[in-house]
């Protein structure tokens, strides 16, 4: 078990006239190794949500244990959590500060008090593990394209050799080339490095394809929490809260409308083109 979230509050205004729930009631369990999409509505409580998980919010109520450890316990060390759960921000630039690309990849391993060797050997490594040619290492991080800036600021968080990689919407505004690059590199890290990931999307077809397990969160509360299957078998109720299935969804189910015997619970286009060519080679016997 990696994280455990335990009935967490977060409450705007607690005790005041504007006392408004972000998050109500929150459980769930991630282990070592998931890769979680977490999706839902522009308010949902998505960000919010996985800024409690490395510590950078604080709970109104509840609890949340990182291998087994309360994190709001007395002496708990949150630096040595953020250096296990990291976080990547929507906005890169959030994450970018230093003069050029090397040395802001260097910045977090530094603050683990490594040595100089080490740290910069962390470095190489990730901007290579993120795909960033060292041709850019050396230029200012303001001034590479929006998916290289991503690479960096995914990297910063890798020189620190997380367990759990938390990402918001990390392809947001790339190209559909930068977007798979990015999360192709993403799987690679998950099955290679056996990292914990959680994908914060609004890509549905991204968080089928990628995921082994979906969150679904509505009004602050968790409403789904299973199999891409069997979440998305949920499409009209995810339709009600502003959410959709990925578009093959709607594809499979008008076939199925029009007699074509096909599983209705296919989410990806690799596992419709599987089923729709078992049926054709069926069908020619």
């Amino acid at each position: 078990m990696s994280i455990k979230v335990e009935n967490i509050n977060y409450i705007y205004g607690q005790g005041t006239a504007f006392e408004q729930y972000a998050l109500k009631n929150v459980s769930f369990e991630i282990s070592n190794g998931q890769f979680v999409g977490l999706i839902g509505h522009t308010g949902s409580g998505k960000s919010t949500l996985i800024q409690h998980l490395n510590g950078l919010l604080r709970a109104s109520s509840g609890a949340i244990y990182y291998n087994g450890e309360n994190i709001y316990a007395d002496g708990y060390d949150m630096r040595a959590l953020r250096s296990k759960v990291g976080l990547v921000f929507q906005y890169p630039e959030h994450q970018l500060f230093e003069v050029d690309v090397f040395s802001d990849v260097c910045y977090g391993p530094k603050n683990q008090k490594l040595s100089q060797e080490e740290v910069e050997a962390r470095a190489r490594f990730a901007l290579t593990q993120v795909g960033l040619k060292e041709k850019y290492w050396k230029q200012s991080p303001f001034e590479l394209s929006g998916g290289q800036k991503r690479r960096v600021a995914i990297a910063g968080v890798l020189a620190m050799k997380p367990e759990v990689l938390i990402l918001d919407e990390p392809t947001a505004g790339l190209d559909p080339r930068g977007r798979d690059e990015i999360l192709d590199q993403l799987a690679r890290l998950h099955k290679e490095q056996k990292l914990t990931i959680i994908l914060v999307s609004h890509s549905m077809e991204d968080i089928a394809r990628y995921a082994d397990r979906i969150i679904v969160m509505n009004h602050g509360e968790k409403m789904y929490d299973g199999t891409p299957k069997e979440v998305f078998h949920h499409y009209k109720e995810l339709e009600k809260i502003g959410l959709a299935a990925p578009q093959i969804t709607y594809i499979v189910h008008r076939l199925r409308e029009n007699g074509v015997p096909i599983s209705d619970d296919i989410t990806t286009v690799e596992e419709a083109k599987t089923a729709i060519l078992a049926l054709i080679k069926k069908g020619g016997r």
